[in-house]
């Protein structure tokens, strides 16, 4: 007998913030973890560090994130207040009021579709190499679509077109 090829890949999730200039941090979790207000919790610790170390540290910082139950958990939400972040508001069930969700990953998917990885390293070779590759103004044309996308919902009275 032949071993039947594994039908279902191991996934990573891939966590990324991102800014006009490109990705700020990003990590992928080992396969099989899902994100948990600890896990998140951890991570924007992790962001911060990021941002005090770059020129971004001295300017205000906005953050957006959507509604999931981790992002909204009290764990979550006493972190982001010590960080002194404006929190920008997300209405639930709104992915395209998301940048990564409508500028970011539909573009990595397609640079990444067909490739087979067989280990974290090659993951990650292949996403800085994404992230680098991506030409100027790309990650600010996404991020200043989102007022635009915000009154497009509030022209509709929430409704998505």
């Amino acid at each position: 007998d032949v071993p039947k090829p594994d039908l279902h890949p191991k996934k990573v999730m891939l966590c990324v913030w991102w800014t006009i200039n490109g990705p700020i941090y990003w990590e992928l979790l080992p396969a099989g973890q899902t994100i948990t207000a600890d896990v998140y919790s951890r991570q924007l610790r992790d962001l911060k560090k990021a941002v005090d170390a770059s020129p971004l540290a001295k300017h205000k910082a906005y953050f957006q994130h959507d509604n999931a139950r981790p992002h909204v958990a009290r764990q979550t939400m006493s972190q982001l207040s010590k960080l002194g972040w404006i929190v920008l508001p997300h209405p639930p069930y709104s992915p395209d009021l998301a940048p990564s969700d409508y500028w970011l990953f539909g573009e990595l998917q397609r640079h990444l579709e067909g490739r087979d990885f067989t280990n974290p390293g090659m993951i990650k070779a292949a996403l800085k190499q994404f992230f680098v590759s991506r030409p100027d103004g790309w990650y600010k044309h996404g991020i200043h679509k989102l007022p635009e996308r915000w009154q497009q919902v509030n022209d509709n009275d929430g409704q998505y077109v």
